[in-house]
């Protein structure tokens, strides 16, 4: 099929005309088809056919068979007119064949309100050369209907309000000219509903309202040049939706409250050009769906409010070009953004997830997860591999981070340990102090799991050894001080080690292996027990009076408090002073 041509030129002549299958016309009409240069880059012959003979076709309950003819001002308007009925009255037609033909009206070649009894009904591979053409609430048995192939050169096509039957719905390999595409409230039955590989153009392409069976509804490497996609308030039943390399131009592409039914949904490698996609309040009961590596251009991207619960939303590898992304108040059951590009805003505040998954991503603006008027439920949140350029918003007690991350079952003690880090840094990057305090002490203990486990997957006397080292780590830095975030639990420590000390003097002294002894006759009369914890204090505060002095084993223990004395105030020192400069 030819579709590239500028005009073209009809001459009927006396010629008698064969068809394919051996009906005879006793006019031939001959077509030329001129490129924009007035050459002749084609032509091709029909069988001429009468619109009165036509007529009394219909009239008789005929079917019509139009293969290969050229049909001129067909009107089911310009019908009901000669035959009295009423401008919107159906017009039973039994069935009609009209492959390979050629249709040229002065307005418009008009099938609206027909009523096509049985049987397929085939446009395939015919030409819409002039007027627009119109089947607005048409009524179609359960045959195929078939569309294949053809051209409408004048791009605006109506089928509003049509009702199809169990059969399929072929609108396959067509090509239609700039202008407006209306399907809008049709019902469709059970069959396949397919526009693979059709071309589109410019103009408006509308199924508003329209519903969609169980059969597999196919846009599948359609080609769509820009102006409008709308499946506004669409219903899809339980069937296969399939948007695979569907390339949309600059359209402003609507799906919003569009319902998409419980069937596998996919976009992947679809291209959206730079106008708006808007999927908002969208619904969907599919446990699929899925945008992989598609492409999107500067318009908004806008996600929200979508009710998917039991879907899992894919955009792994997907370039969102420029513009906002929006996923505000969605509830699904999860989304990754896997490897993706996060360049510009992106709202991930959702209203209720299992599973948010954005490791592996390039953050270069602003990533907001953080509540702000409504809760936002995230189970799982997986940041393993992200890189950080921009900033993420989010809150460590409203956004749960601490179960977030220890939830995933998919990621090593070392990716949860990176994650933790991520958050660490961003929350002294955004002020947050105390959470930065937070995420930075599960980055220590999960970083100290981590290399606990490796070596005791090396085994041998590493294993072993590994305890020693993981212990103190333990002890010292978690236990004591939370990695010197916290000053008030250092001076806690403190309190307890002078307690320790005292009492081990004590006990020292009671088993005869060493004393504390005054130097100046103990003009306070204090008894052994505060004499040991007057011991205790001078030594860990590394005072130095004199007035007291160990014997035995006391002057040992002494030696190992003094150390610990200078230890626990520098490790508060440390502590406060951090404090105290954010």
């Amino acid at each position: 099929m030819i579709t590239g041509y500028s005009n073209y030129n009809v001459e009927i002549v006396n010629d008698e005309f064969i068809a394919e299958d051996g009906r005879k016309y006793p006019r031939t009409a001959y077509v030329r088809l001129f490129d924009e240069k007035g050459e002749e880059i084609s032509s091709e012959s029909f069988g001429e056919i009468e619109i009165g003979l036509i007529y009394s076709q219909i009239k008789n309950g005929e079917a019509l068979i139009f293969d290969n003819c050229y049909i001129r001002d067909f009107s089911l308007q310009a019908y009901r007119k000669l035959n009295g009925l009423e401008k919107k009255a159906p017009v039973s037609i039994r069935s009609i064949s009209a492959r390979n033909s050629f249709f040229e009206a002065q307005l418009a070649t008009d099938f609206s309100y027909s009523s096509f009894q049985d049987g397929n009904i085939s446009f395939e591979g015919s030409q819409f050369v002039k007027g627009r053409v119109n089947f607005t609430g048409s009524f179609f048995g359960d045959g195929i209907v078939n569309f294949s192939n053809t051209f409408f050169r004048n791009g605006n096509v109506e089928f509003t309000g049509s009702v199809f039957g169990e059969g399929d719905f072929l609108f396959k390999n067509a090509v239609v000219r700039d202008g407006v595409k209306d399907f809008q409230d049709i019902q469709f039955g059970k069959g396949e509903v397919t526009f693979a590989n059709t071309e589109f153009n410019y103009g408006e392409l509308l199924f508003i309202n329209t519903r969609f069976n169980s059969g597999r509804f196919n846009f599948k490497v359609t080609r769509i040049a820009g102006g409008k996609v709308d499946f506004h308030y669409s219903v899809f039943g339980d069937c296969e939706i399939m948007f695979e390399r569907t390339e949309f131009g600059n359209s402003r592409v609507d799906f919003r409250t569009v319902d998409f039914g419980s069937g596998r949904i996919n976009f992947n490698r679809a291209v959206f050009g730079n106008g708006e996609v808007d999927f908002e309040g969208a619904t969907c009961k599919a446990t699929r769906f899925q945008f992989k590596r598609a492409e999107m251009g500067s318009g908004v991207k806008n996600f929200n409010l979508m009710e998917m619960e039991k879907s899992d939303l894919s955009f792994e590898r997907t370039e969102f070009g420029d513009g906002d992304v929006s996923f505000y108040e969605s509830r699904v059951h999860s989304i990754s953004l896997k490897s993706c590009h996060l360049d510009h805003y992106f709202d991930l505040r959702l209203a209720k997830a299992s599973l948010l998954d954005i490791s592996d991503t390039i953050a270069r603006d602003i990533v907001d997860i953080e509540p702000y008027d409504f809760p936002v439920d995230i189970k799982i949140l997986d940041l393993s591999g992200m890189r950080l350029l921009g900033r993420l918003y989010i809150d460590w007690r409203q956004n749960k981070c601490e179960q977030v991350i220890i939830n995933q079952e998919g990621t090593t003690l070392r990716q949860k340990a990176e994650q933790f880090r991520i958050l660490k840094e961003n929350f002294s990057s955004t002020g947050k102090y105390e959470d930065e305090d937070k995420a930075y002490v599960m980055f220590k203990r999960y970083e100290a799991k981590s290399w606990l486990t490796e070596q005791e997957e090396r085994g041998g006397i590493r294993r072993t050894l590994s305890y020693i080292p993981h212990a103190f780590q333990w002890l010292v830095f978690d236990k004591i001080g939370l990695y010197a975030t916290s000053p008030g639990r250092v001076l806690f420590s403190v309190v307890l080690f002078w307690i320790f000390f005292g009492s081990l003097y004590f006990a020292i002294d009671l088993s005869g292996l060493g004393r504390t002894v005054s130097s100046v006759s103990n003009p306070d009369h204090l008894s052994v027990i505060l004499q040991s914890f007057y011991h205790s204090a001078i030594t860990f505060f590394t005072i130095g009076y004199g007035d007291v002095y160990p014997v035995g084993l006391s002057r040992l223990v002494s030696g190992l408090e003094g150390f610990m004395g200078v230890f626990m105030m520098s490790y508060f020192t440390v502590a406060f002073v951090r404090k105290v400069l954010r």
